[in-house]
């Protein structure tokens, strides 16, 4: 894939991309307003007194009192120009709270799918070579499992068997509060508290991994150009990590990109029960207080990660496939 068209490729789906935003902001942002409660009677009710003089001030202030379609049109023209508006709760600019979170999420749900996908290919390679072995009844047994698991069960399981029972990894939060140390130290804090959290969110996604790559694995060796490679002379570590898996990984690819916003709902669940300071735990708090624009902005946001990532999947199928690269 030239540089040339590489370029005009990556520019033609950005532009595509555009009306499938717009078209996430509008139906989110409409039923947003249009479920039931009210967010001047959260505020209120939190710091207390709720005449009807107060209420409506409050929804003045927040832009609440003009009708839908003013809204959104508001709301469209800040977004168009990069504001996502304030949050009515914790008074600071949406973009700013979100780039405060966005750390610990990447590191959360990047840890989670570099886990899942590693450790589900690799087991995926292994039972497709012995399909008829015990492993392979072993990983279709807890593949089961893994898509009937959810996901705030599993991390209260873990919580229970690797905190409460076997006190090794902490319950709650990414750093131990007062516990000031050196950079090193401050690191392995870190990956301590990631454990619980990346494991729950990744051992959801190791058992389809595991799963897709097995079948797709089952069906590339059984192709012309394996034989090829063997009869070759090539040994069979050679067969099937360099020329096998190279076409089996496509799928797991494919579907690891769309997964990206089941990731992200995931991790809201993730977060919430391990109190983990990201993105997933601000969301889940701006619905308990329907705070609009917080919601929003995390909305759009995560949208537009789904779509990058898709992209980079879509040019990542390129490099590795020399047909779609010809294509």
């Amino acid at each position: 894939m030239s540089a040339d068209s590489l370029g005009w490729y990556i520019l033609r789906r950005v532009l595509q991309a555009g009306p499938v935003v717009i078209g996430i902001v509008v139906l989110n942002f409409t039923l947003l307003h249009l479920a039931p409660g009210d967010p001047a009677m959260v505020y209120i009710g939190e710091s207390g007194g709720a005449t009807e003089e107060i209420l409506n001030a409050v929804r003045k202030e927040f832009g609440l009192d003009k009708s839908l379609l003013e809204q959104l049109f508001i709301y469209g023209k800040r977004v168009l120009s990069g504001d996502l508006g304030f949050s009515y709760f914790q008074g600071k600019p949406v973009l700013e709270l979100i780039l405060e979170k966005i750390p610990p999420t990447a590191l959360l749900i990047l840890t989670a799918m570099l886990m899942a996908i590693i450790t589900g290919v690799l087991a995926g390679v292994i039972v497709a070579q012995h399909p008829t072995s015990l492993g392979s009844g072993l990983v279709t047994i807890l593949s089961l499992f893994g898509f009937a698991m959810p996901v705030f069960w599993l991390g209260i399981m873990l919580i229970l068997a690797f905190s409460l029972y076997l006190p090794l990894f902490p319950t709650h939060g990414m750093i131990t509060v007062g516990d000031e140390g050196n950079l090193f130290q401050t690191l392995k804090d870190i990956l301590h508290h990631l454990v619980l959290p990346a494991s729950t969110l990744g051992i959801i996604y190791v058992a389809q991994y595991s799963r897709l790559s097995r079948a797709s694995m089952l069906e590339v060796i059984g192709s012309d150009y394996v034989r090829t490679a063997r009869a070759k002379g090539l040994s069979e570590r050679m067969v099937i990590y360099k020329h096998a898996l190279r076409n089996a990984i496509l799928p797991v690819m494919t579907v690891a990109g769309i997964q990206l916003g089941h990731i992200l709902a995931g991790a809201v669940l993730v977060e919430t029960v391990f109190s983990w300071p990201g993105m997933g735990r601000l969301m889940f708090d701006g619905i308990l207080r329907r705070d609009y624009p917080l919601i929003m902005g995390i909305l759009i946001f995560s949208s537009v990660m789904v779509i990058v990532a898709n992209l980079i999947t879509d040019i990542l199928y390129g490099v590795l496939d020399p047909r779609i690269r010809r294509r």
